[in-house]
This record gives C-alpha cells, sequence and structure tokens, in this order.
C-alpha cells in the first residue's frame, strides 16, 4: 500500500491542475461524472459504492476498507486515486483542498494503489488502511477519497473581462470517509421548527445545533396537514451537520415513486419525530 503523502497531492500535470482548481467555484465537487463534451476529451462514466464510509476506531488501532470503482462506459478509462481534505459550512458548501488542513488526519491513510485502469465495464476494487495513532484524542477523522479522469472529461469555456477561455477538465467522484476515534459521537439539539429565509426564500426548515464532537444526521418524518384537510409526509435535509455548527435544513415532501410533489400551500400544521444517531426529536408545530 502507499501512505498518503504529508503534503499536497499533485496526481495531474500542470494544466489539468490549474483547471481543476481554476474552475472549483463552477463545478459542484460532491461528486462529478463527466461525459466527453470536446475534441480529445476522454468519456468519465464511473460509478462507485458505497457512496460514503462512516468508521469506528480507537486510538492506536486499525481500520481496512474497501471502495468498489467501475467503469460504467464503452471506453477504457485512466483514473488517479489521492485523498482531500474537505469542509462544510453552516451554509452547505463544500470545499476541497489540496494542502493539509491543521489537524488533518490523511497522514493516517494508506492507499492500496494510486492509479488504476480499467477496461469497458471493468469493476475494480481499491482498499485503504486508516492507522490511528497512539494517544490520539477522541475526535472524529474525515478525509475524501478522490477518484479522478488522468485525462479531461470535455472543454469548459471560460469567460471573464472579455476574455474567453476553453480548459480541460477532469472528472470527479469524491468519497467522504468518516472516522469516529474513541468513540466521538454527535449531539444534536433542535433549537426550532419554522418559516426561515433560506437559499434566498422563505421556506419550512428545522434548526439543529451539533454540541457533539462528530457529525450528524436527520432522518424521520412529519405529518403535515393544510388548513382544507389536504396531507403529506415532510423529510428534513439529510446531509451532515458537523460538530460546532447550527443549521438551517429545509423540510420537503417525501418523493412518491421517484416523483417530489408540490410542497402543501402554507399555512399547515405538523407533527412527528425527527430522528438522529442517538435519539429523536417530537416536533409539533405551525408552519405559517
Amino acid at each position: 500500500m502507499t501512505r498518503t503523502p504529508t503534503a499536497t497531492d499533485g496526481r495531474f500535470s500542470a494544466g489539468c491542475g490549474a483547471s481543476v482548481l481554476s474552475l472549483r467555484r463552477l463545478l459542484s465537487l460532491a461528486a462529478l461524472a463527466l461525459l466527453a463534451g470536446g475534441a480529445g476529451a476522454a468519456p468519465f462514466e464511473l460509478g462507485v459504492a458505497p457512496s460514503r464510509f462512516e468508521l469506528g476506531a480507537k486510538a492506536g488501532g486499525r481500520v481496512g476498507q474497501v471502495l468498489d470503482i467501475q467503469n460504467m462506459g464503452n471506453a477504457p478509462v485512466e483514473l488517479s486515486v489521492r485523498t482531500l481534505d474537505w469542509t462544510y459550512n453552516a451554509q452547505g458548501q463544500i470545499g476541497y483542498h489540496d494542502e493539509l488542513l491543521p489537524g488533518s488526519c490523511r497522514p493516517w491513510v494508506l492507499l492500496e494503489r494510486r492509479s488504476l485502469k480499467l477496461g469497458p465495464m471493468e469493476k475494480r476494487t481499491l482498499r485503504f488502511q486508516v492507522d490511528v495513532p497512539e494517544g490520539t484524542a477522541r475526535s472524529e477523522c474525515r478525509f475524501m477519497l478522490a477518484v479522478e479522469g488522468v485525462e479531461p472529461a470535455y472543454q469548459a469555456l471560460v469567460r471573464e473581462k472579455g476574455m474567453a477561455l476553453r480548459l480541460p477538465v477532469s472528472g470527479r467522484i469524491a468519497v467522504a470517509v468518516y472516522l469516529a476515534v474513541g468513540g466521538a459521537a454527535p449531539r444534536l439539539v433542535l433549537e426550532d421548527a419554522g418559516v426561515r429565509e433560506h437559499q434566498g426564500r422563505r421556506q419550512p426548515v428545522v434548526v439543529v445545533r451539533n454540541d457533539g464532537d462528530a457529525h450528524g444526521r436527520l432522518g424521520g418524518a412529519l405529518d403535515v396537514r393544510s388548513a382544507d384537510g389536504k396531507t403529506q409526509e415532510w423529510i428534513p435535509e439529510s446531509t451532515p451537520i458537523m460538530p460546532g455548527q447550527t443549521r438551517l435544513l429545509p423540510l420537503s415532501p417525501r418523493a412518491d415513486d421517484g416523483v417530489v410533489p408540490t410542497m402543501l400551500p402554507l399555512p399547515v400544521k405538523a407533527s412527528g419525530l425527527i430522528d438522529w444517531e442517538e435519539g429523536s426529536f417530537r416536533v409539533e408545530a405551525e408552519f405559517r
């Protein structure tokens, strides 16, 4: 296995690396699967499983896991694999970092390989291992496994200050790894349930604070009834709530056969349980 380096881990040539960094604000960094769209572009049709890892370990312990990677396309693909640090703010914006952030646990990570080639529809496994140093305090280790196309997946046209530049952009799928060390866990507190300004519009939300030392997520559902007797189930957004964060998480109707219905018009009354890893919150609220 190859140990994750303790400095910037550049797997691209200078041109491709610069392109990815220059376009970061334009890309969805959670998971990119970009198809060929420009001359000389290499297809990037990739599937990975699982979508994230949630693990536990003791100080001085070792954890090994396997990531399944499959080329879903009809052409061979060459991939690089590396780790990245990442941040996720209270507004739900994710950032990826090549450099080691303060307190990064990436130096604990061993990768089985740093590159691989997959034929059409071929599936391979990637093993990785995390060695937690002795004496590590209770905390949550978080990093991304980034599986990236070596060849550009498409050509992006960037216009700025009257200039146009066509840059090669590589595809990326990033898989989050959460490792709770020494029993680290979330401790969520429901602060409010109501209608708030969020992402530029007023919408029903729950306001949740995490007083723990690991991330948490919400589940469960609320039974909602409008003034004319119509009913729906509303579920909370399940994106992570990091330690120390207070987040506004929107409520939305539960999908029916993959289709999300139109939200009932306000005012509505809601009741039910919103779940999290260590318990649940009873909610009785009116959204207006």
